[in-house]
């Protein structure tokens, strides 16, 4: 969740990238340092957030019961209402390194404030508070795995919600057999990709940079685990159709990115149709990558705009098992 290129980076061979002495590169002790004020923020947020959600349990409106009636109970389930705030917090805090991202790797418009320097920094930043959220929420997940599982010895009740949280396939109950390894998959692509940005000296720019394309992957399978599992959204209502509007200026800013690159070996050109070889998979590979982010474009427009979101209609009768029920319970 770090940007292509950086200003120190830009136009340098890879071999000088490389050989850059210390003094001049960012390491991840100094971004953790300056992260702690964005931090509280985050923890602001998800406090506010967890308020929120516990208010609406407790009076009824939460969609969360309307899936669950058990769960009316906000002091009994307040780890699973904590989890889903830093869920809220994750995506949104994942919203905003991913625009930053978009913005800051193609070519730089003009109306954006601040220097290129504090932009990155803050790129970067929100980036490591984005996976110290994602693992919160899978982290209070589990705990609330340990705390529903009475029947069970304690080392039983630890390994059940560790393996629920963070074993992909594991969980076996409901929408989260699906739901679950996919944001199992966000958290544990998130953490590599995020972090070769500190290392990017050893792998090399170029290896980094294609290795940091994959960053769309993460925040594409948050922002699915969220419409599967996040039962805030489950139904065709306003929450879900912002959740769906928030994309669109991602898909614009991915289409813009691939149109008009940065560097100029990514651009489309007559040349590089015309050259054959190497060039001609390349320039296909690209041409189809544009057309495909276009396509995305028009298809969100087309959810919110027709209202098929994939939205369920509320049942006429609740359910009342767990969403982490046992197999047959």
């Amino acid at each position: 969740m770090l940007p292509e290129t950086t200003s120190d980076d830009e136009g340098m061979p890879e071999q000088l990238t490389r050989d850059r002495p210390a003094a001049g590169r960012v390491t991840l002790r100094t971004d953790l340092r300056a992260v702690l004020p964005e931090a509280g923020a985050a923890v602001a947020v998800t406090a506010a957030v967890f308020v929120l959600l516990y208010a609406r349990v407790e009076s009824g409106d939460s969609a969360t019961v309307a899936v669950m009636p058990f769960m009316a109970d906000a002091g009994t389930y307040w780890m699973y209402l904590l989890s889903q705030a830093f869920g809220w917090s994750a995506l949104l805090w994942a919203w905003g390194t991913v625009m930053l991202g978009l913005l800051l790797s193609g070519q730089r418009p003009a109306w954006l404030p601040g220097s290129p320097q504090v932009l990155e920094r803050w790129h970067r930043t929100t980036s490591l508070t984005t996976m110290a959220l994602m693992f919160a929420h899978a982290l209070m997940f589990a705990a609330e795995l340990v705390r529903y599982e009475v029947e069970l010895a304690w080392a039983e009740r630890l390994w059940v919600g560790f393996a629920d949280s963070f074993v992909p396939g594991w969980y076996d109950s409901g929408t989260g057999q699906i739901a679950i390894p996919i944001g199992q998959g966000a958290l544990y692509l998130a953490v590599p990709l995020g972090l070769l940005f500190y290392v990017r000296h050893r792998i090399g720019a170029n290896t980094w940079r294609r290795l940091h394309r994959f960053v769309i992957v993460v925040y594409v399978l948050s922002v699915w685990h969220t419409l599967l599992y996040g039962t805030n959204v489950w139904y065709g209502e306003w929450p879900r159709t912002v959740l769906w509007l928030l994309q669109l200026p991602v898909a614009v800013l991915l289409v813009l990115r691939l149109t008009r690159p940065a560097r100029r070996a990514e651009r489309l050109t007559r040349a590089g149709w015309g050259q054959g070889g190497r060039s001609l998979p390349r320039w296909t590979l690209r041409a189809a990558g544009r057309v495909a982010a276009g396509a995305v474009v028009l298809g969100l427009i087309a959810v919110v705009a027709s209202g098929h979101d994939g939205g369920r209609e509320r049942p006429a009768v609740t359910p009342s098992t767990a969403p982490h029920a046992p197999e047959g319970e």
